[in-house]
């Protein structure tokens, strides 16, 4: 349930409802809009009728709203405003931002992924994506340069100032990969691999998480529940396309899936347009087409050269490329009172 307070509540009398809400058994989470605060009440339904009562009692409360979904910390229904995500200064989601990381699929050297960071960042990029520990459905395939290759992402950021956006696998790479990551990617192989979630709501540290390839909607934003609940709210979700019964690209584009998560969840959803298709020439139009339709951002892959890639090199655009989405996406941005990052 989701508890509405009066317009202008006092810090105190917030915190009486939530110490309320506490000494029920239940976790109490604030979120404060520009007019009014609410409180998300999570935790078992067993005694839901004595908390009611208990807080209708307070005289901060206006009205108690029943949370039917069961990701109730990622439902609109429980926040006062839209979640902006800040994984750096340039690169915000949410708002009235739109924001694109864009960089390789996999880093392979030091000159490869600081020459992509400098080509992007003059595109318009906003952060700097290349991937260090790789999930490769083959065990003989390039499995990334891993600390190296996150050493080569620093290098980068150091030289071109984007944030970083990098795939975290496992657990126990959690604390080496928090040294040099601005902003984790769960993958679409790992968004229910729960014990991850959990490590990386513990974290603080803003979350890109992607949508597994045969995931629900509802699954998806369960997924990012799991996130919430260990009290990090600084989740991004990324729709990556899904398996379906169509082989001519490589994952079905749901861009409805884009409206509806905006629709029922507070948290801002990019678009990748590249895992999703498959193929560089379709790239371009499916970012076109996810501005347009109010996506908070895309993430593109781009290498320097696609065809000598070590993964995925049909799929990555050249910097020129690049540079030609980034002048179309930032045109609809500003047509729509977006804010091009």
């Amino acid at each position: 349930m989701v508890v509405v307070l009066k317009p202008g509540s006092s810090p105190e009398e917030v915190a009486q409802v939530a110490r309320t809400i506490r000494e029920l058994g239940f976790s109490a989470h604030v979120s404060e809009g520009l007019e009014r605060t609410v409180v998300g009440v999570v935790g078992s339904a067993a005694s839901r009728d004595e908390v009611m009562q208990a807080l209708l009692a307070l005289d901060a409360v206006e009205r108690i709203v029943p949370v039917s979904s069961p990701y109730k910390l990622a439902s609109s229904a429980h926040h006062a405003a839209r979640t902006r995500v800040r994984v750096s200064q340039d690169c915000v989601f949410g708002g009235d931002a739109f924001s694109v990381i864009a960089g390789p699929c996999s880093v392979e050297s030091e000159e490869q992924i600081v020459s992509t960071a400098l080509a992007v960042r003059a595109a318009g990029a906003s952060a700097l994506r290349g991937g260090a520990y790789k999930p490769r459905t083959s065990p003989y395939s390039f499995q990334g340069l891993q600390e190296t290759g996150l050493q080569f992402l620093a290098a980068a950021r150091e030289a071109s100032g984007l944030a970083v956006v990098t795939e975290l696998l496992d657990p126990r790479h959690l604390e080496t990969v928090d040294r040099y990551a601005d902003m984790f990617q769960i993958g679409a192989r790992n968004m229910q691999n729960f014990e991850l979630l959990k490590e990386v709501g513990r974290s603080r540290k803003p979350v890109l998480l992607k949508r597994g390839m045969s995931a629900t909607i509802e699954e998806w934003l369960m997924a990012a529940e799991y996130v919430l609940s260990e009290g990090n709210d600084q989740v991004v979700l990324c729709e990556r396309g899904i398996r379906t019964f169509e082989q001519a690209t490589r994952s079905t584009l749901d861009l409805s899936a884009v409206v509806v998560a905006q629709q029922l969840s507070h948290l801002p959803v990019i678009v990748d347009p590249s895992q999703a298709s498959g193929r560089a020439s379709l790239v371009a139009p499916l970012s076109r087409a996810a501005c347009a339709l109010g996506a908070d951002g895309l993430i593109v892959e781009v290498h320097p050269d696609p065809p000598r890639a070590r993964s995925d090199a049909q799929q990555q655009l050249r910097f020129d490329q690049f540079a030609d989405l980034m002048r179309d996406v930032q045109h609809i941005a500003q047509t729509l009172h977006r804010l091009p990052r």
